[in-house]
C-alpha cells in the first residue's frame, strides 16, 4: 500500500496551494495529490475572464508538477477509512496517509432535463476548451443565470462575437450581490453590448428541434439556440466527508486551524465552512483568493506550522470593460452607502448593518482591497 505523510484530495487551486505550503514547511516529505481531472492544477478564473481577452492558455498552469508532488490524475476517491487512515480510488487502489486534506471543491448544479449534450455546465478547463471551439462557429448561445459565472460567460461569448441570450430570474444582472440601481444599470449595459437579456424569466424546459435545442422559458417563450450554458452555481462536494464521518453543515465544518471533526482530516477552499472573526459568522467562500490563502493555511497546519485562519477573502470580476473587487458581505438587502466618482463607472459602495461595515464593493477601483478589508466590522468613519 502506498503511504503519504500528506495526502490531498482535489486538484484545483486549493490543492496546489496546500502542496506548496507543505513542501515549504517539510521539504523532504512525500506528498500525494489525487484529482479526478486529467489535467494538473490550473487557475480557474481565466477560464471565464482573461483567456477570452487574448491571455495565453499557458498562463493558467500552476506548475504543481515541479514541486515533487505525486500527482495521481484522472482518479476519483470513492471511500475514506478514517480509522485506518486510508482512501480507495475508482481504480481500486488503496493509499494510506497521516494527514489528509479535502480540497474537493464543488459540482455545478444541474438542470432536471437529463443529459442533453448541448448543455455545458461551465467549470473546468475541458469545459472552456469545448465552449471556445463552439464560440469559433456561428452558433447561438443561451446563458442561464445572471450571477458570477453567467455574467462572465455571457460577456466572454459576446467578446467572441457570438449571439447570446441570457435568462435571469431576477430583475437585473448580479441582483443577489449589487444594489438595485447598479444591477439594473448592468442590464442596460449588457444590452448595449448586444446581449439579449431576458429578466424575470427562467428555464422551464428543453426540446430538440433538429440540430438545435429549443429553450422553453417560464414566461412561455420558445428560444431556438445551438448551445445552453448553465451558470447555476455549485454544490460543495461533501459526500466523501459524510462517508468518513466528518461533520458537514453547508460544507465541511472546520476549526480555526482548518481541521475537521476528525483531527487528521483537514478541509479548505470551496468546500470548507469556517468562522471569520471580522464578520463574526461562519461562511463558505467560492473564490480564488480563498482557495489560495486557505489552501496554503491548511498545508501549513498539516505540517505542524498552523496559525488561526482569520483571513477575509476578496473576490473580483470582469464584465466587458467594467470590473470590480470586493470584500466582506455583499447583500443588497443591507443598507448601502455609495460614493460615486463617476456613476456606475467608478466608485465605492459600502454595505452596512447598523453602523458597521459588512462589505465593500470597489467598482472600477483596484488595489484598495486591504484598505477595504480594514473597514469590515467597524463603523463607517473613514471612506476610501
Amino acid at each position: 500500500m502506498k503511504h503519504y505523510p500528506y495526502l490531498i484530495i482535489g486538484g484545483g487551486m486549493t490543492g496546489d496551494a496546500a502542496a506548496r505550503a507543505i513542501r515549504a514547511a517539510d521539504p523532504s516529505a512525500a506528498v500525494g495529490l489525487i484529482s479526478a481531472e486529467p489535467h494538473p492544477p490550473y487557475a480557474r478564473p481565466p477560464l471565464s475572464k482573461g483567456l477570452w481577452k487574448g491571455d495565453p492558455e499557458s498562463g493558467i498552469w500552476r506548475g504543481t508538477d515541479t514541486l515533487g508532488v505525486d500527482l495521481r490524475l484522472g482518479r476519483k476517491v470513492t471511500a475514506i477509512d478514517a480509522k485506518k487512515r486510508a482512501v480507495t480510488d475508482d481504480q481500486g487502489e488503496v493509499v494510506a496517509y497521516d494527514k489528509l486534506l479535502l480540497a474537493t471543491g464543488g459540482t455545478p448544479r444541474r438542470l432536471p432535463f437529463g443529459g442533453n449534450k448541448q448543455i455545458i455546465y461551465y467549470r473546468t478547463y475541458d469545459d472552456y476548451r469545448r465552449l471556445r471551439e463552439l464560440a469559433n462557429e456561428n452558433v447561438k448561445f443561451a446563458v442561464l443565470g445572471g450571477g458570477f459565472i453567467g455574467s462572465e460567460v455571457a460577456a466572454a461569448l459576446r467578446i467572441a462575437g457570438r449571439e447570446v441570450v441570457m435568462l435571469i430570474p431576477e430583475d437585473g444582472i448580479g441582483a443577489r450581490v449589487f444594489p438595485t440601481d447598479l444591477s439594473r444599470y448592468l442590464l442596460t449595459y449588457y444590452r448595449e453590448q448586444g446581449v439579449d437579456v431576458r429578466t424575470g424569466d427562467g428555464l422551464a424546459g428543453l426540446r430538440q428541434d433538429g440540430a438545435r435545442v429549443v429553450v422553453k422559458t417560464t414566461r412561455g417563450q420558445e428560444l431556438p439556440v445551438d448551445v445552453v450554458v448553465a451558470g447555476l452555481g455549485i454544490q460543495p462536494n461533501v459526500e466523501l466527508a459524510e462517508q468518513a464521518g466528518v461533520r458537514v453543515d453547508n460544507g465541511i465544518v472546520v476549526d480555526e486551524l482548518l481541521r475537521s471533526s476528525v483531527p487528521e482530516i483537514f478541509a479548505a477552499g470551496d468546500v470548507a465552512n469556517f468562522f471569520n472573526p471580522a464578520l463574526g459568522i461562519r461562511m463558505r467562500v467560492e473564490h480564488e483568493d480563498n482557495a489560495n490563502t486557505m489552501g496554503a493555511a491548511a498545508g501549513r497546519a498539516m505540517a505542524g506550522q498552523g496559525t488561526p485562519y482569520t483571513h477575509l477573502p476578496f473576490f473580483y470580476s470582469d464584465l466587458f470593460a467594467l470590473g470590480y473587487e470586493a470584500v466582506g458581505e455583499l447583500d443588497p438587502r443591507l443598507e448601502t452607502t455609495v460614493d460615486w466618482k463617476e456613476p456606475f463607472k467608478e466608485g465605492v459602495i459600502y454595505y452596512l448593518k447598523g453602523e458597521n461595515v459588512r462589505g465593500v464593493l470597489l467598482w472600477g477601483i483596484f488595489g484598495k482591497v486591504d484598505d477595504a478589508r480594514a473597514l469590515i466590522g467597524k463603523p463607517l468613519t473613514t471612506r476610501l
